[in-house]
């Protein structure tokens, strides 16, 4: 019998670990280029709702991407259940949040509160958000296509950030939160409905 890598607990907080410590990488590049990644994140109830409400369209595109045949996304499905579903079936929806949170805060703080600004100090905004939603897509490329689909999100979240006329970091934290949630409950449904 195949041993997986990790077992579900240590996966669950492998995850965590791997996600909160990005966190911690934005703010030693941001102190070594002198960019704080915090100086556009600050609370406001028109940034929640913003972000709320900004979700919406990327879990339709979402739901939609479930439901079409194509082979690469039956592909990118079934590896996702296979590595999230099978380890993270067990864990109750407020994990999943948490790794969700976690994840939206890390990388949105990694990638929109310093990578971003720096770029757009050297290349300007066009060329800072295409750059560094390629670099996002990247480290999401599980698969060319997810990789693509990544690039999307990615430049969403980074149009994101200036929604509304002002930068504001917790739209983008927001929305990668509440997609990264959804889109973890729909694996972990559909896993569980499979065993």
């Amino acid at each position: 019998m195949k041993k997986q890598a990790l077992e579900p607990e240590n996966f669950f907080k492998a995850a965590c670990l791997f996600e909160g410590s990005l966190l911690f990488v934005a703010i030693l590049l941001g102190w070594l280029a002198d960019i704080d990644c915090f100086a556009s994140l600050y609370f406001s109830e028109k940034a929640w709702v913003q972000g709320f409400f900004l979700t919406l369209p990327l879990i339709l595109f979402f739901f939609v991407l479930q439901e079409l045949p194509y082979g690469q996304l039956k592909k990118i499905r079934y590896l996702l259940q296979e590595t999230l579903g099978a380890r993270l079936c067990h864990r109750h929806w407020a994990d999943m949040f948490v790794l969700a949170a976690i994840a939206g805060v890390s990388e949105e703080v990694l990638f929109r509160g310093f990578l971003q600004p720096w770029l757009e100090n050297a290349l300007g905004a066009v060329a800072a958000l295409l750059v560094s939603n390629f670099i996002f897509a990247l480290v999401h490329a599980v698969t060319p296509l997810y990789a693509f689909l990544a690039l999307i999100i990615g430049l969403y979240l980074g149009v994101s950030l200036d929604y509304g006329g002002e930068r504001q970091l917790l739209v983008p934290i927001v929305i990668h939160t509440l997609y990264d949630f959804t889109v973890f409950m729909v694996i972990l449904r559909t896993y569980r409905n499979n065993i």
